[in-house]
């Protein structure tokens, strides 16, 4: 099976990868012998609590994905969209799935219960992800879309801590 999608998509996809894999490995060889890492309840407890933002995080991306794909028509790549998403999530906060992704690093650094990932590499990850979709993916959007997503952005916060738009985001 191939999937079809655009080089740019593929291009983050792999560089997101590289950072969770590359963050947890340079983590792992600083926290070894460290008496914090070594703490079996100090491994359940940030386990615990990674699962738990781990979940958030791929809710808020599957339920981001299932309305953004009412933005494809037609035979077009995997992860793109050929319309404007302004249904749903996406009527409370332009990003909803950038606020699952920044999730995703401080999960995976509490489910390895590493100190350094958690404290040093996450906010780094998280931070590369806000830039990125600042700097990328709005531009990508703002071409694609133009003046409609210029007063979609207008309106429409890139994330909201809104209880409602919350509630949406993270909803089963």
């Amino acid at each position: 099976m191939k999937i079809k999608t655009s080089l740019s998509v593929v291009i983050r996809i792999v560089l997101w990868l590289l950072m969770l894999i590359g963050g947890a490995v340079y983590a792992l060889a600083k926290d070894w012998h460290t008496p914090l890492f070594g703490s079996v309840v100090f491994h359940l407890a940030t386990a615990l609590l990674g699962f738990v933002v781990l979940l958030f995080a791929f809710r808020a991306a599957a339920n981001g994905g299932r309305e953004l794909t009412k933005g494809r028509v037609g035979d077009i790549p995997r992860l793109e969209t050929n319309r404007l998403v302004t249904t749903g999530i996406f009527s409370c906060m332009r990003h909803p799935m950038l606020f699952g992704l920044t999730l995703l690093p401080l999960g995976w650094g509490l489910l390895l219960g590493s100190p350094t990932f958690i404290m040093h590499v996450a906010p780094l990850e998280m931070l590369f992800i806000l830039v990125m979709v600042t700097l990328f993916e709005e531009k990508e959007v703002e071409r694609k879309f133009g003046k409609a997503y210029e007063k979609y952005r207008e309106e429409v916060p890139m994330v909201s801590f809104r209880r409602k738009c919350l509630k949406t985001l993270f909803q089963k």
